[in-house]
């Protein structure tokens, strides 16, 4: 069985889908930019004799991240079949750029942890744990910036992260709105510029949905506040949703393929990432390890993963 997407989760597709709010405003006239974050606390446990040759990019990116990527930037099928569906998630990812290989750190980083600490317990570095070689050039985070070659997408880049042995568990979409063009309000209660909309999708631990927005705070002075209309699935259906491989079987038993990955799908996910893997492969054979950003076990990631996209201008919502 292959993974596939979150089955039950408040995914992008159906919020967009069956809401005329949203998809008129879903293209680069109004959004700035995509934030997909999957954060792991585990580290390689005992997985380190499959991890140690495959690397988070291989586990994480090509058959789980891409397929939220495509349930953001597909186009509407004309129907809910699997094959409409799946079809459109195919165009979408065929439409992303391959990476530049000469100029790959601007597009893609990739780190490995360290030693550290949560609450007080000592975590191993990755290069400690049992199973794995010393001089281990094998990532356990990435982050990386996709463009997507449409009329829909043109200029709006999709930056993708994922770690193991971070702060916590979180899955997460962000949406993330251009700014009005006409400020009339220069500042909000606190002084600083108003902040853009934002949508949100929490799939995991949490399943929920956000949307960020600004609301005039009451009183006589015109201030604004930044405000958060939220969605807990769990608090509103009164009941646990089921896990994603409770989920992917049931979808099996009905014969439900709607969420599962596509021959030609596969194709073009490893095309887009086969070249990347062969360069890196090469560069840990050379020992290159200058090419790993280091960080420590139970933060957010390495520095270096919040000036890869801060040098666009932009931070990462993770909080």
């Amino acid at each position: 069985m292959s993974r596939r997407d979150p089955g039950k989760s408040p995914t992008p597709a159906r919020v967009r889908f069956a809401n005329q709010l949203f998809e008129p405003a879903w293209n680069s006239q109004h959004i700035d930019h995509v934030q997909i974050t999957v954060a792991e606390q585990l580290g390689v446990e005992h997985r380190a004799g499959y991890f140690e040759q495959a690397g988070l990019l291989r586990d994480m990116f090509q058959n789980h991240m891409l397929q939220l990527a495509a349930l953001v930037g597909m186009e509407p099928p004309v129907d809910s079949s699997a094959d409409s569906v799946r079809d459109e998630k195919v165009k979408f990812m065929k439409s992303i750029r391959s990476f530049d290989m000469e100029n790959l750190e601007t597009q893609l980083l990739r780190g490995q942890y360290g030693a550290g600490a949560v609450s007080g317990r000592k975590l191993l570095a990755y290069r400690e744990e049992e199973g794995v070689a010393a001089t281990s050039c094998t990532e356990t985070y990435f982050a990386m910036k996709l463009m997507i070659d449409n009329c829909r997408w043109k200029g709006v880049p999709f930056y993708l992260q994922a770690g193991k042995r971070l702060e916590k568990k979180l899955t997460r979409i962000a949406v993330i709105f251009k700014k009005v063009p006409h400020r009339m309000f220069a500042e909000n209660w606190q002084g600083s510029t108003p902040s853009p909309n934002v949508l949100v999708f929490e799939i995991q631990p949490r399943q929920g949905t956000s949307l960020f927005f600004q609301a005039k705070v009451p009183g006589a002075k015109m201030c604004l506040a930044p405000l958060r209309m939220e969605l807990d699935y769990r608090e509103e259906f009164g009941a646990k949703m089921d896990e994603d491989y409770s989920t992917l079987i049931l979808d099996c038993m009905l014969g439900d393929q709607t969420l599962y990955w596509r021959k030609d799908g596969v194709e073009t996910s490893w095309k887009l990432l086969t070249p990347v893997l062969k360069k890196w492969e090469a560069e840990s054979q050379e020992r290159k390890n200058s090419m790993l950003a280091r960080y420590a076990a139970g933060g957010w990631g390495p520095v270096a993963g919040n000036r890869f996209i801060e040098q666009d201008g932009r931070v990462w919502l993770v909080t």
